[in-house]
């Protein structure tokens, strides 16, 4: 019988819905959960089960457990990133990493676009002034209105490609780098595809929309920052590794970049001695750009429709390591 196991880690999650149990369970799937802190947990649950469903942001399945998931088929993480699965080792062994992106788009496209109105209008630093008794900012520079200014997007997945047709309302130049999606498509957006120097030296906002992998590790820093407007603003809500945060810093203090937005940090929660926190044109969230009322529900949908995907042979419809899917086993 086809088995999947899903490994809870990190914080407890909620119980799973009784529609999950049933609806994986009417496939005749085999299906068994545990709350698991560590390696030695999960191979206990999962060292026989075709898929291991990974709930959480922690890495508790290393590289290491490969080898004693002897079935393992695919490696299944709630959410778009998989920064937290070994998907090289993964990919080596011909074990599908498998995501749920389609979960986490349309939210995180509107908190993007969240961040950026709250830089362009300098919400978060009037509302605290005036709360400190203070009416008027003497000293403000406002943005460049959105009219006319140009939008860069390093990556072009569907986050990104959402934050285009939201924002296509309000005459902005659209350009992108993503070596992995094709011009047309980007065109058929309104959106120039070009290469990473180009959006940074000519956006004034640029948006980070990439996975973190070995190569996106600090993939903006000091070399970049130097590229950019000194009036440009940064917005992630991709990894805070993405970014170098000590060239960030720099780049504020230095005024070599107007502001910054971001739901992501290097550490989480952000340091307490960390220089973000000191600077008035830098707007932090905790990592919520995901979050909203129905979140969770989609979170368990599509990881049940994937589920039940891979238990009748088919692939699911998201997963990032295309080179296993011809030795995986599904078709």
């Amino acid at each position: 019988m086809f088995k999947v196991a899903l490994v809870h880690i990190d914080e407890p999650l909620p119980d799973v819905p009784d529609w999950v149990r049933e609806q994986i369970e009417s496939q005749r799937i085999h299906f068994v959960n545990r709350q698991c802190t560590n390696g030695s947990e999960v191979v206990e649950i999962a060292a026989d089960a075709d898929v291991v469903w990974v709930f959480g942001g922690g890495k508790v399945v290393t590289a290491d457990l490969l080898p004693e998931l002897k079935r393992c088929r695919a490696i299944i993480r709630t959410g778009s990133g998989t920064d937290n699965i070994p998907v090289d080792e993964a990919t080596e062994r011909g074990i599908l990493a498998v995501n749920t992106p389609q979960a986490t788009f349309d939210p995180v496209s509107d908190h993007a676009i969240g961040l950026l109105f709250s830089i362009l209008r300098w919400i978060p630093r009037q509302d605290r002034a005036i709360r400190q008794g203070q009416w008027v900012i003497d000293d403000l520079v406002w943005q460049k209105p959105l009219n006319g200014s140009t939008l860069g997007l390093i990556g072009f997945g569907r986050i990104a490609q959402a934050m285009v047709r939201k924002l296509s309302g309000f005459e902005l130049h659209c350009m992108a780098f993503d070596p992995y999606v094709p011009a047309q498509a980007m065109a058929d957006l309104g959106v120039l595809k070009t290469e990473m120097d180009d959006v940074l030296s000519q956006a004034d906002f640029i948006s980070l929309h990439t996975p973190l992998t070995k190569e996106t590790h600090h993939l903006i820093g000091e070399r970049e920052f130097g590229l950019m407007k000194p009036t440009a603003t940064i917005i992630n809500t991709a990894r805070g590794h993405v970014v170098d945060e000590e060239a960030m810093a720099r780049a504020l203090t230095e005024g070599r970049i107007a502001a910054a937005a971001l739901d992501v940090c290097q550490t989480k929660p952000l340091a307490s001695d960390s220089p973000l926190r000191q600077f008035e044109n830098v707007v932090l969230t905790p990592h919520i750009a995901s979050e909203n009322e129905a979140i969770i529900d989609q979170f368990w949908s599509f990881s049940v429709e994937a589920v039940c995907d891979m238990a009748q042979g088919r692939l699911p419809a998201s997963y990032v390591n295309p080179s296993a899917a011809d030795r995986c086993g599904f078709q």
